[in-house]
């Protein structure tokens, strides 16, 4: 029983715990999002400290002042009080007994202030104790009044022939207690040792500090709601502006270059919303000349690369003719032919690349998605560069799963992504092994490019995905490539909606990562394998030769 109801109040409590997290969560949000909610709070949380602040001077200096005006008051009436007390005794019966003299001189006193009337004027309603400290048997003082009223401290005093006062808590009518100030003073009277006291209940002034606070109370919300309101209403007359520029700005960004700010008055608002218009109007002048001029280069490159198609069929068909016949030419000659052919190989797949990176720049490259395996891009791409592997002497290493991996994806942009990593990475590798591997999570396909070559620099990782750059200008190309292989190749990866990426450091060879959605459309969140190869399982090799099959198996790596 004791169990179930512990996880009962755990469950309970965990419930509250994440309702005040989600509450929390959502008030920050709004909080870092809304200029105009943290002024108007803000205003808010200093109107409340200045008002706190101002209400305890306030009631301060007003008690104070109550206190001080009855405190005056009480020490005029107490000695007013004393005179008549020592008279009434002096001219009183002697025989009596002291608890009657004290009760008959009581009596006497509170009879002579009700007529005049100038207590209920002056200082209020007052009790009036008389005693006489006795050594007798019982140890008890002789009185007359509400003598349990009376605190020691301050009978101490008065014995000591001291005027004193006191605050303390006295009972009321309502049969509960109240605050009241008691004045004593010692007596000169025919009654030796005779002590006067009254008692002046703070009824009244308690009453109007609760009045006064009430008041201030009230007169602080109604404030706090008209300095919330005024706050609001100043903030919205900034806040309106801005959030009008950011509105034209993020559509500015989308494209739409007339999107211009409403100019009102001329404050500095005004000023704002000028200036912005000018930069706007400035920045789709640029945008508009920028894009004429990239339209105009993209037409040129394209056109002159159709219009260096026809001469070049030309030209190679007179180079094929010239290279058919090589055998019969002395060496110098041949090896001549055998350059042009290669460099006419080389001119071809440049004029390809071009009219390929033109389309991308047009916005006119077509994905042909199908759904298919893929190990059948990566087979063709191995395929491509097996005789550059032959030739280097480089070992081509496959760490594929064992069950097949079908991704809607363009086939042939595929795997002439694989080849240009591929064949980037045999140019670099210095002859070391590279390897390819492959993994699936379900969402998407990953496949890195391994080589273990030179590497690269820091921040060369970026570069690599520029058009013509090279790390090392002077170096040989054994691929024969252009420069433009990787710049397609990316393109080709943000096509798929996938991403291709980079990572080297020197003398440790470097990765690159292509990842894509097994479902065209789908966002790539995350990827199956590390970008940076940390801590890999050794694979399983394959001949470079054989572009058929699977070989190895087992868990991808976190990233």
């Amino acid at each position: 029983m004791i169990g179930r109801t512990r996880r009962r109040v755990n469950g309970t409590f965990g419930r509250l715990t994440r309702t005040a997290t989600g509450i929390g969560a959502v008030f920050g949000h709004i909080w870092r999002r809304s200029l105009q909610l943290r002024v108007v709070v803000s205003t808010l949380v200093l109107s409340v400290v200045v008002l706190l602040i101002l209400g305890f001077v306030l009631m301060s200096q007003i008690t104070d002042r109550l206190l001080d005006a009855k405190l005056t008051a009480a020490t005029e009436e107490i000695d007013r009080a004393r005179i008549a007390v020592e008279r009434d005794l002096a001219s009183g019966d002697s025989n009596m007994s002291i608890q009657n003299r004290l009760r008959q001189t009581r009596s006497a006193l509170t009879d002579r202030d009700v007529d005049s009337g100038q207590t209920a004027g002056t200082v209020g309603s007052f009790d009036i104790v008389l005693m006489v400290p006795v050594n007798n048997r019982d140890g008890e003082d002789t009185g007359v009044g509400p003598v349990s009223e009376i605190p020691r401290p301050l009978r101490d005093m008065v014995q000591g022939g001291q005027i004193a006062y006191q605050y303390a808590s006295v009972p009321n009518g309502t049969g509960g207690s109240g605050p009241a100030l008691i004045v004593g003073t010692p007596t000169n009277s025919t009654v030796p040792g005779l002590e006067l006291y009254l008692v002046f209940p703070l009824a009244g002034e308690q009453n109007t500090v609760d009045l006064v606070r009430g008041t201030l109370l009230t007169g602080g919300v109604v404030l706090l709601g008209l300095l919330m309101a005024i706050a609001w209403l100043v903030s919205r007359q900034v806040v309106l502006p801005v959030r009008s520029a950011s509105r034209i700005a993020v559509r500015f960004a989308d494209g739409r270059l007339n999107e211009r700010m409403p100019v009102r008055g001329e404050d500095d608002m005004a000023r704002l919303a000028m200036s912005f218009n000018d930069m706007a109007e400035s920045l789709s002048k640029q945008i508009t000349h920028l894009e004429e001029f990239g339209g105009l280069q993209r037409q040129f490159t394209s056109d002159v690369s159709h219009e260096l198609r026809t001469p070049l069929t030309t030209v190679r068909m007179a180079s094929d003719v010239l290279y058919d016949g090589r055998d019969e030419l002395d060496p110098v000659r041949r090896r001549s032919v055998e350059l042009l052919d290669k460099e006419l190989d080389r001119f071809e797949t440049l004029l390809n690349e071009l009219l390929e990176i033109s389309r991308h720049d047009a916005g006119m490259a077509e994905l042909a998605a199908e759904r298919m395996d893929m190990a059948i891009p990566i087979d063709a791409a191995l395929a491509t560069v097996a005789h550059l592997a032959e030739e280097t002497g480089t070992e081509l290493i496959l760490d594929l799963p064992a069950e097949p991996v079908l991704a809607e994806i363009d086939p042939r942009r595929v795997e002439r992504i694989l080849r240009n990593l591929l064949a980037n990475a045999i140019d670099h590798g210095e002859r070391n092994p590279v390897t390819l591997s492959m993994r699936s999570d379900g969402d998407a396909v990953a496949i890195t490019v391994r080589d273990q070559g030179i590497g690269l620099r820091p921040g060369e990782e970026k570069l690599v995905f520029n058009r013509f750059w090279r790390s090392d200008p002077s170096r040989f190309r054994r691929s024969g490539g252009t420069g433009l292989g990787l710049a397609i190749s990316i393109e080709d990866a943000r096509l798929h909606q996938g991403r291709l990426e980079a990572w080297g450091e020197p003398g440790q060879g470097s990765c690159f990562r292509l990842t894509l959605p097994l479902v065209r459309g789908h966002k790539v969140l995350g990827s199956p394998l590390p970008l940076k190869p940390v801590g890999a399982v050794k694979p399983v090799t394959r001949s470079a030769t054989k572009t058929s099959g699977r070989a190895g198996e087992g868990p991808a790596d976190d990233e």
